[in-house]
């Protein structure tokens, strides 16, 4: 795995997770108050496989499946993933509001990760169309660079969206039940996980009980 760049926070999601969403809008949100994140793909689908349960490494990869096969989940999530490492190729603030678009589309909208979705989100997001469309056709190529993020992400023992790898290495999974796109609030919400994971105390799991469920605004 290669190191992040110095004060850059990677982020873990999948587009299936409406608590990767959450994350990633704020970290958005943080990103236009000048903090450094970047966007990294993990896939639910090949982490909770069942040839992968018990296996030290995975040997059922999502890039080694063909496309419009396996479950609904898996179907939906490949050529998300493979649309979005397409629109990463015209920059990193593409990327960032490709990404932003096409969850916005699916978990507030309501779309279906299909063609028409990642059309429209490449409209939203002000892509240069032609070339999106081009390089969709590399399909090899995006699939080696979703491979690379995947790989490492199971370096990492990535087991959840979203998960964020902070500058020193440290990573944690964050589950988001609420949505903020307010600064104060994000900062708020970003400055608590850091506590949480830094805590002389050493806390590694905080789980509600079932029957008292956190508050969702």
């Amino acid at each position: 795995m290669t190191a992040s760049p110095s004060g850059t926070t990677e982020v873990f999601f999948d587009f299936l997770c409406p608590y990767a969403w959450r994350g990633v809008e704020l970290a958005a949100v943080l990103r236009g108050e000048g903090e450094t994140f970047k966007l990294r793909h993990f896939s639910l689908t090949q982490g909770n496989h069942p040839e992968n349960a018990g296996q030290a490494a995975p040997v059922w990869w999502l890039t080694d499946q063909p496309l419009g096969e396996g479950d609904r989940f898996q179907q939906a999530s490949l050529p998300a993933f493979l649309s979005a490492q397409a629109a990463a190729r015209q920059g990193e603030e593409q990327a960032w509001a490709y990404t932003l678009a096409l969850y916005r589309a699916h978990h507030e909208g309501k779309q279906p990760l299909e063609e028409a979705t990642f059309v429209q989100a490449a409209r939203d997001a002000g892509l240069d169309l032609d070339r999106w469309e081009a390089d969709r056709q590399d399909e090899a190529g995006l699939r080696a660079s979703l491979r690379a993020d995947l790989a490492d992400a199971a370096e990492i023992g990535v087991f959840g969206t979203p998960t964020f790898v902070l500058p020193d290495g440290s990573a944690a999974y964050y589950r988001f039940e609420n949505l903020t796109r307010d600064p104060d609030t994000a900062r708020q919400w970003w400055a608590l996980y850091g506590e949480v994971l830094n805590a002389g105390a050493g806390i590694a799991t905080i789980k509600r009980a079932k029957n008292r469920p956190a508050n969702k605004a």
